[in-house]
């Protein structure tokens, strides 16, 4: 190894990080589907020949800590050997994958003949031809979720495999927009080649990859030293998922213990359900682990709360051990349908936090919605053409050490955007009747509340299916630090056909007909709040009240805050209240 000076390690950082971020802004500008195009559902970066993470776009997290996995699968199923001009598909899910709909496009990258590493994307696709458009939850296993690809070359050395192209065309329900999409990923990738090496070229072969071991180890040595600021010790949280999405009254454990020795950490979910018999399984290698890597960067390595430039690559995965057993719905085993694994991920993460509350309480949120809405409204056109929209929706943070939890967010691992409905409206029939946080509950009371999620209600212009995938409709959004729980979700039909008839669907739904003119409408959950309720600014209470967060009422009965008729606040009422309250507490 060349030894590299400081400035020129960080240069090349530099480089790396706007090499990701230009593949990832050229995918989702490229894309055709909405998923990719507005929500940016994709991850982008490169990586060594052994793999690792050099550079990951700002992106969602599931994306891009995945690749490493999706790379050694690619690698070991792939026939043949990588050659200058490749570009290769892989969405096994028990070969390193993510889950089925999110195809990762790899190309390896050559320098003097020799490989050196890998540019690569993933992206979630609308549809791949699974039993059902878009989301599936009640199948019997992978092969009923879509396409697999393993290590196939949808390019080889420049040479585009038409036949696979056309086997990928004709079994979709949408293949303008699968198409376009991997034509957008295949750019990215090329694009991605093609910059780093560049960066060879620029500072040669003994430099650059020095650099990079070196930006490896710093976030290595970074992350541990924060892990090695919390107490050894077994910290434990608890909860559990609504269902498998057949099996309604049975309820799904999920257990996290976090083991802090020195600057290490396990994250062991010893104690969660045994895997379904639906999809609601999560692959360990491309999500599980993935999670839980995603889990302590967000808590210990955040931009906000550190100083330090901290670069997003392998050295951050490297301090977390992850154990799952075999057979668990963290761990399924092969043939398992595993494609609706989002929203326990989620929990995953919120549980994580939970653990680690006691001994870093001023690194964590209360509990967040923690879960993902995620439609597949689906039809088809009088053409015979079908149109599928898959859209996720926003939920809410808990409570912060120091502010209230933002409302109508994409919390922990998605960090996807919304849709525009106008633009959805343009091109789909179907019409957004209500789109506004949700104003059914009052968020989680505390010194920070908790965020509100947001309702929506989407109305069919014409016959179609819709198909749900979510939770938390039962297991409250904790509070911490004695701020209240967040609030849950629901779903609801209002059918055309009987306009005063509401029928409530629970959290996942499998593929459903609809009629022209019936409505879903989805209330995502809020978080709790964080804190001592009491001890907020009684003049932010007032103005949560003129905002339409609480009533006069809850005013008074969560927050012992006190409103005259003019809703300005009673201050001699409002300290004896709370004086009172606090001495009841006590």
């Amino acid at each position: 190894m060349a030894n590299v000076d400081p400035i020129t390690v960080q240069v090349i950082g530099g480089a790396l990080h706007t090499i990701a971020k230009e593949m990832g802004h050229m995918l989702y500008r490229m894309s055709y589907s909405t998923i990719i195009r507005e929500s940016e559902d994709l991850g982008a970066g490169l990586f060594d020949r052994n793999f690792n993470t050099l550079c990951e776009s700002d992106s969602t997290p599931m994306h891009i800590g995945s690749i490493p996995g999706y790379l050694r699968g690619a690698e070991r199923t792939m026939h043949g050997t990588w050659q200058p001009g490749d570009v290769v598909l892989h969405n096994h899910p028990y070969r390193g994958a993510s889950h089925v709909p999110d195809i990762c496009c790899i190309a390896p990258v050559f320098y003097e003949d020799e490989l050196v590493g890998f540019s690569a994307n993933t992206a979630h696709h609308v549809d791949l031809g699974a039993a059902t458009p878009g989301i599936v939850i009640d199948i019997p296993d992978v092969f009923a979720e879509g396409m697999l690809f393993s290590g196939v070359k949808l390019y080889e050395e420049d040479r585009l495999n038409r036949a696979l192209w056309q086997h990928i065309e004709t079994n979709t329900r949408v293949p303008r927009d699968v198409l376009g999409d991997i034509e957008a990923q295949v750019a990215s990738a090329q694009l991605g080649v093609r910059r780093f090496q560049e960066l060879y070229e620029t500072y040669g072969k003994a430099t650059l990859e020095a650099a990079t071991a070196e930006l490896m180890d710093y976030s290595e040595r970074m992350l541990r030293r924060r892990i090695r600021e919390i107490p050894d010790g077994d910290y434990v949280a608890e909860g559990f998922l609504d269902d498998d999405g057949v099996n309604r009254e049975v309820r799904l454990p999920v257990k996290v213990t976090v083991r802090i020795r020195d600057d290490s950490a396990v994250v062991d979910t010893t104690g969660s359900a045994a895997q379904v018999a639906t999809a609601y399984n999560v692959p360990f290698e491309g999500s599980t682990k993935v999670t839980c890597y995603f889990a302590f960067r967000a808590l210990l390595l955040d931009t906000s709360t550190t100083t330090e430039y901290i670069p997003q690559n392998q050295g951050s995965f490297r301090p977390i051990e992850v154990v799952s057993p075999e057979g668990s719905i963290f761990n399924p085993k092969f043939p398992a349908a595993c494609q609706s694994r989002f929203a326990q991920c989620q929990r995953l993460v919120d549980l994580i936090s939970k653990a680690l509350a006691p001994a870093i309480p001023d690194k964590v949120t209360a509990g967040c919605g923690a879960t993902l809405s995620a439609f597949a409204y689906s039809g088809v056109r009088p053409s015979g053409d079908y149109w599928i929209l898959v859209e996720i929706n926003e939920s809410a943070y808990g409570g912060r050490p120091a502010s209230d939890g933002p409302d109508s967010i994409d919390e922990l691992m998605r960090n996807t955007r919304n849709n525009p409905i106008e633009d959805l409206g343009m091109h789909l029939p179907l019409i957004c009747d209500r789109y506004e946080l949700r104003d059914d509950v009052a968020p989680g009371a505390g010194r920070h509340r908790g965020g509100l999620g947001i309702v929506k209600v989407q109305r069919f212009l014409t016959p179609g299916y819709v198909v749900h995938e979510a939770d938390r409709h039962e297991d409250v959004p904790w509070g911490f630090r004695g701020g209240a729980p967040g609030t849950v979700g629901r779903l609801e039909k209002w059918n055309a056909a009987a306009p005063d008839e509401v029928e409530s669907w629970p959290a996942k739904v499998p593929a459903t007909p609809t009629e022209a003119g019936d409505c879903i409408a989805v209330y995502t959950p809020g978080g709790g709040g964080y804190g001592d309720p009491l001890d907020r600014s009684a003049a932010l209470v007032c103005d949560d009240v003129a905002d339409g967060f609480y009533t006069a009422a809850e005013a008074r009965e969560s927050y012992g805050v006190v409103l005259d008729d003019s809703l300005a606040v009673d201050e001699a009422a409002t300290v004896a209240l709370r004086t009172a309250l606090r001495r009841a507490k006590a």
